[in-house]
């Protein structure tokens, strides 16, 4: 089970192409390949984003039995002064998200996108999209624009999810340069692991795991920097009084999180579930983007882990998580 793909509504698309997305969101052709192009980002347009047969064919080459989709990030568009027609655009992407999956054949489960620059309105499409439409968690940024995740203003939303029981995948989402990651795709290959991290850090520090006990969090990119620096994270809880709003060390918290497999590489895996513990990680692919990370034989091989916990990591940890049976 793959709990780490992307997903571009068919009719965000067919508005893109035509020209009259939200905030200027459009498709351009270079050499006959499509491209999505909004004021921040441009990305390759698969029809593996958008169409189901071929999004099928794909998850067959992986030995993908069941995939949780999401919105691609970079549509989250939190930045986007409309609020309204944010609210508009993330209605139709989770319509379209169920659709998506209700014409799957069980192929394919879809979590929610959500209006975070508004979060009464994100509370409301959130009982929406769990209640009615039957999606199985949400996906939100690891901050909204300058407002951090762990501010007064998100806690509806955060509180919300726990009551549901609805996973939230935390998921980086500011896509374009950045002071001092301009350079060599930094700020994908160091600025998107960071932004988890900081997200992480903030819902430990700032109390939001003591306060909604029963919120479940999956970080993605195998929890950024979280449980390789954890260390410096109790060292600051130990001797900053800013960093005494939680009720432990941050090390204690690392099990309140869930995390996949996408750290590109057998060692920081193992590491991973040596420090998290095999029944914290799950299976993802980052499919369809470029830094997507392959199969689950690709990505654990080299991995020392036996059948069992192998298994729960394909996909037991997941179904669990988002209650999904089996997981296959």
């Amino acid at each position: 089970m793959d709990v780490h793909n992307h997903f571009t509504p068919p009719e965000i698309v067919a508005d893109a192409r035509r020209g009259n997305g939200i905030d200027g969101l459009r498709v351009e052709r270079d050499d006959g390949v499509e491209w999505m192009v909004h004021q921040r980002f441009r990305w390759q347009l698969q029809p593996t984003f958008y169409d189901l047969e071929a999004r099928l064919q794909a998850m067959d080459k992986l030995g993908v039995d069941l995939a949780l989709i999401s919105m691609a990030p970079p549509l989250f568009m939190y930045w986007v002064a409309d609020t309204s027609a944010l609210v508009d655009l993330c209605r139709q992407a989770n319509d379209e998200l169920a659709a998506f999956a209700a014409a799957s054949d069980g192929r394919i489960e879809a979590v929610a996108t959500l209006p975070m620059s508004d979060p009464d309105a994100a509370v409301t499409e959130l009982r929406r999209a769990i209640g009615e439409l039957g999606l199985k968690g949400a996906q939100i940024g690891p901050s909204v624009e300058d407002m951090p995740i762990d501010d007064p203003a998100v806690r509806p939303v955060l509180a919300t999810a726990a009551e549901l029981g609805a996973p939230v995948i935390l998921h980086p989402y500011h896509v374009g340069p950045r002071p001092g990651l301009t350079d060599y795709y930094l700020y994908n290959l160091v600025g998107n692991p960071l932004e988890s991290t900081v997200g992480a850090a903030r819902l430990i520090f700032g109390g939001v795991l003591d306060e909604l006990d029963r919120l479940k969090v999956l970080l993605i990119h195998g929890g950024g920097y979280l449980p390789y620096h954890i260390g410096r994270l109790d060292r600051g809880h130990l001797i900053r009084a800013e960093n005494k709003g939680c009720r432990h060390a941050p090390s204690a918290y690392l099990r309140r999180f869930w995390y996949d497999t996408i750290v590109h590489g057998a060692g920081p895996l193992e590491f991973l579930i040596q420090q998290v513990g095999v029944d914290r990680v799950v299976y993802g692919t980052d499919f369809p983007f470029g830094m997507s990370g392959g199969s689950l034989l690709e990505q654990l091989d080299g991995v020392a882990i036996g059948d069992s916990d192998r298994a729960r990591v394909a996909g037991g940890n997941a179904a669990d998580l988002f209650g999904l049976g089996d997981g296959t």
